[in-house]
């Protein structure tokens, strides 16, 4: 297993009050609620996300990125290579943007996207989907509207299963997880007309999505460590049994792909792995600071402006309601960030329209000031901004379109 080693949060001589100020500064000029992307900050996560890989290119995670010029961005850079889509139309929209190898990373049933994929043979060429069911074969055939070939990726599961099976940990993916699942499928898939298996995924969101050092919580954290040890050791032999399995039945097979953010050198120091994919430890969103492998900068984020003081010691914020997928907690909410010291009423938390705001730091904004707050997760963040203004040090040098802002809402 790989050396797990960490990363400073910061370079020396930053500090949070710092960053608030500069921040404060570049977008001066510009109108909250606004988000940005910190350079620096984006480029560090970046060297630490490839020094991790340990060698092995880094595909993008399109989803926790959504912005195409931070996916050029990254895909610019040593060490990262591909895209890791989560829709055929985003897929479709990325490949034909130039984006010569993206990987659909989850099964579609969107007919109207296989049959342009199939008649268009520079499209097949870019794109290879997921396939974990002979169904979706089926499916794709019934919706042909030509006779390109269809590069597919089988995925296997990679959950923990305790107690004979009768405990699950892991996320709920595909349903193919032994050597002989893969291998029958991949079989399937070279007999059949129009396809052929160039590559396997499988992304144990149990050891890469689950942080293993919650703050305040040690024997939780404990836990977690010992659970991800014992994921980590029985995933590697079975990963590696089912990669010899799937080759002997597709020899020229063209890569493995594993990982995410949270697990890139345990997943990287795997023989069988050919790539890791990653994408939230390029923005550093709140729910990746709860790990002991690596600490990252905290890129993305976003600015309320204060609009209200109804008292001593509160302040009323714009908005501010945005939510992180997942189970409902806490952690889901994004953090004021900037300045240190605020939190929310626990009355309303992060509201719809207005977001009150508690602390003594609360009594130095004025009205008009503006709180800075990370998202509990990466790409979501660009589903609430048509735009994100890209700082070096104290001034924006550019302002890039989100998914959104270029009127792309693929989830």
């Amino acid at each position: 297993m790989a050396q797990l080693t960490s990363a400073p949060a910061t370079p020396a001589g930053l500090s949070r009050t710092a960053d608030r100020a500069r921040y404060d500064r570049a977008t001066a000029g510009l109108p909250a609620p606004l988000a940005i992307v910190d350079l620096d900050a984006f480029d560090a996560n970046a060297a630490d996300l490839v020094r991790r890989a340990g060698g092995k290119p880094v595909r993008v995670a399109s989803k926790s990125l959504r912005c195409r010029a931070l996916i050029d961005r990254a895909l610019s850079l040593d060490g990262f290579a591909g895209v890791m889509g989560f829709t055929l139309a985003e897929s479709i929209w990325l490949a034909r943007s130039g984006i010569t190898d993206v990987l659909l990373a989850y099964p579609s049933t969107d007919r109207a996207g296989f049959a342009e994929l199939t008649a268009d043979p520079e499209l097949a060429a870019r794109v290879t989907v997921l396939v974990d069911d002979p169904a979706q074969l089926e499916l794709i055939d019934a919706a042909r509207g030509g006779g390109e070939r269809v590069r597919v990726c089988l995925e296997l599961d990679t959950s923990l299963h305790l107690l004979g099976g009768r405990l699950r940990v892991g996320a709920r993916r595909s349903p193919l997880r032994t050597p002989e699942q893969l291998a029958e499928l991949a079989e399937l898939v070279e007999r059949r007309p129009g396809f052929a298996v160039v590559g396997l995924m499988a992304y144990e969101g149990h050891i890469a999505g689950v942080g293993d050092r919650l703050a305040g919580r040690p024997v939780r954290s404990a836990a977690i460590r010992l659970m991800q040890a014992r994921a980590t050791a029985e995933l590697a032999d079975r990963r590696a049994a089912v990669v010899r399995a799937v080759r002997r039945v597709v020899p020229g097979l063209e890569f493995v792909n594993g990982g995410g953010t949270g697990s890139v050198a345990r997943t990287a120091a795997e023989a069988a792995v050919t790539e890791v994919a990653a994408g939230s430890g390029l923005y550093q969103p709140r729910l990746f600071d709860n790990y002991r492998a690596f600490r990252g900068r905290p890129a993305a984020l976003f600015a309320q402006p204060v609009v209200r003081r109804p008292g001593v010691g509160v302040v009323t914020v714009l908005g501010g309601g945005y939510p992180a997928s997942g189970p409902v907690g806490a952690d889901r909410l994004p953090e004021p960030y900037l300045p240190e010291g605020l939190r929310y009423d626990p009355q309303e938390a992060a509201g719809e329209v207005q977001t009150p705001l508690l602390g003594a730091a609360a009594d130095d904004l004025l009205i008009g000031d503006r709180v800075w707050f990370r998202h509990a997760k990466a790409g979501e963040l660009c589903e609430r901004f048509a735009e994100l203004h890209l700082v070096r040090g104290d001034r924006v040098v550019e302002t890039v379109p989100t998914y959104r802002g270029e009127g792309r809402t693929f989830l």
